[in-house]
């Protein structure tokens, strides 16, 4: 499935984002608006950024998956 059809199950919940030119990275994902995907990640300390991305860089989205202890 591609991952801008299952966007919108996505939104608050934390994701992984893996970009065409090889990063990636993990955060919230707070809301997408005209093309952008805003998410919240984690800088440091106690420090988080709203950060955005335009679709056109991002070749995958997938949910983390659920922890068992």
């Amino acid at each position: 499935m591609n991952w801008q059809t299952k966007i919108n199950y996505l939104l608050g919940h934390l994701i992984g984002v893996s970009f065409f030119d090889g990063r990636g990275t993990s955060a919230v994902l707070c809301y997408t608006q005209i093309g952008e995907l805003f998410l919240m990640e984690y800088l440091y300390h106690k420090q988080f950024a709203l950060k955005h991305y335009e679709f056109q860089l991002i070749q995958e989205i997938p949910p983390f998956p659920a922890s068992y202890e």
